[in-house]
């Protein structure tokens, strides 16, 4: 029973969100050195074979241990919530906006000597849906409280906090703003349009004709993180 329980809430996960996390617990499980997933200019041009390292490295969190499950919780969360909340029946927008993330961070990667994405790519999916939530009161770990677009950024001085390099929460902070701009923004000014269009091959492959099933009862988004750092309310007015 207890199996069939979690199977039934595993498979209750919106399809990227369960397949982004899976891949990622299973890549950290199956790594033997912490070098072999990352992203190296000078290996991909040695071997053709080394290309997929331009995946895996946006799957590698570290060692299991506290930053390995911080990170987890925060992508799988934020995620999810914007899975099923903006990208709502847009799952083929969904990817798209993972492959227009990872290509930009995989470019800039390259330029500040990044060899692990995972954390930025959690960043961006943080700093897009904190965006798009501007009304949502956040609190973390019990000691602030703050708006929904300072969440990235009070991440990235956590991370200072801990001794870890603040370049990757920028990197995730800025590529979420080039997408947020360009989504968001900039079709909505004076002379602006849409430069991101998702391609017609992706909504071929991701998008359902389905339609819209009223018993759907999504994970709620008035409750970011639902631990005691990610908390917060929709502010009424």
């Amino acid at each position: 029973m207890a199996y069939q329980t979690l199977q039934q809430q595993y498979l209750q996960i919106p399809p990227v969100t369960r397949a982004y996390t899976t891949a990622c617990v299973l890549t950290t499980a199956a790594v033997v050195r912490p070098t072999q997933p990352n992203l190296s200019f000078f290996s991909l041009s040695r071997k053709l074979s080394s290309v997929w390292r331009l995946i895996t490295n946006f799957l590698f969190f570290g060692p299991v241990g506290f930053n390995f499950l911080f990170n987890m919780i925060f992508l799988y969360r934020y995620c999810r919530m914007l899975e099923e909340g903006s990208f709502r029946g847009r799952t083929a927008d969904f990817v798209f906006m993972f492959l227009f993330g990872g290509l930009l961070m995989t470019i800039f990667g390259m330029f500040v000597s990044l060899v692990f994405l995972g954390q930025a790519f959690t960043i961006m999916l943080v700093y897009v849906w904190s965006r798009r939530n501007p009304n949502v009161r956040m609190n973390f770990f019990g000691l602030l409280n703050f708006q929904a677009p300072f969440l990235p950024w009070v991440l990235m001085g956590f991370s200072l906090l801990l001794g870890n390099s603040i370049i990757v929460d920028l990197l995730g902070i800025a590529v979420g703003h080039v997408y947020f701009f360009l989504e968001d923004v900039f079709p909505n000014q004076p002379g602006g349009g849409r430069w991101l269009k998702t391609p017609s091959i992706i909504k071929m492959l991701f998008d359902s004709p389905e339609e819209e099933d009223a018993n759907y009862n999504p994970l709620p988004e008035d409750r970011p993180g639902g631990f005691a750092w990610g908390e917060g309310r929709r502010l009424e007015g």
